[in-house]
């Protein structure tokens, strides 16, 4: 007897979904997590090679800034082992970006038994755009919003002498360019999100106007300037994103596979 089509998969597929256990799943679950972090461990021994070149092109933009407003450019530490600690907090925080690709692969190796053989060839996309839209974000912080509230900032308290730490600095540019780099992960949620029928496109586009709000509101939080043309800088890309979430809702959506699948039998 034929296997029964159903609008996500086959009785076979549900069947084979089924096979793994609790402690088989906490076995797997062991398993990547290990992987994930020997894959950081190892990207962390890498980064620390080149930490001084990393802070260098950390410290870049602030450097650009105090010269160009005839500033010395010299950032200070005011505890002996500040400097070391530094060194080691963005060498493991570039291990593990240079991990992600491998730790993504994890995860996805670890949910995708719980989907249908339809829906695993996500797993090529998923891997390219998470990478992709977390390097454009935070691209865009380096390049353009860390600038210009470095710009604000300096230009605001130019009567004053700057005595920036390398803490206090290398913490606001995490927020920045990180915070920016998982704010572009907002199209992944929203796949995830959708494809197990937890949101609709029509839900996000009827919601549409209080999303703008949440939206600003949490460019008001990210952002390190109180001024309103900053604020607009980081919602602006969250805006955009939130429009294309609502396409790639509108592809995953289970009812919109559903209707897909019949139109094309």
């Amino acid at each position: 007897m034929e296997d029964t089509a159903t609008p996500t998969g086959t009785l076979k597929e549900r069947s084979e979904l089924a096979s793994m256990g609790f402690l088989d799943h906490l076995e797997e679950l062991r398993k990547r997590i290990i992987w994930s972090i020997l894959s950081i461990v190892g990207g962390f021994c890498v980064c620390y090679i080149w930490h001084e070149r990393i802070f260098g092109w950390i410290q870049k933009p602030i450097v650009q800034i105090l010269s160009s407003h005839k500033m010395s450019t010299q950032l200070v530490y005011t505890n002996p082992i500040d400097p070391f600690n530094m060194y080691l907090k963005i060498s493991l925080i570039a291990g593990i970006f240079m991990a992600s690709p491998f730790v993504l692969y994890q995860v996805w190796g670890f949910i995708s038994p719980g989907l249908y053989k339809s829906e695993r060839r996500y797993v090529a996309p998923f891997m390219v755009s998470t990478v992709g839209l977390f390097v454009a974000g935070g691209y865009f912080a380096y390049r353009i919003v860390y600038p210009q509230a470095l710009s604000f900032l300096v230009e605001f308290s130019r009567q004053f002498t700057p005595m920036i730490t390398i803490n206090e600095y290398v913490e606001l540019f995490m927020t920045i360019v990180l915070g920016l780099g998982v704010v572009f992960e907002m199209p992944i949620l929203v796949f995830f999100l959708a494809l197990f029928g937890l949101i609709s496109p029509r839900w996000m586009w009827k919601n549409f106007r209080y999303s703008i709000l949440g939206i600003f509101v949490v460019a008001a939080i990210i952002t390190p300037t109180p001024d309103i043309m900053n604020m607009c800088i980081f919602a602006a890309p969250m805006i955009v994103l939130y429009l294309l979430s609502i396409g790639v809702a509108y592809l995953v959506h289970p009812k919109q596979r559903k209707k897909r699948e019949l139109n094309s039998q």
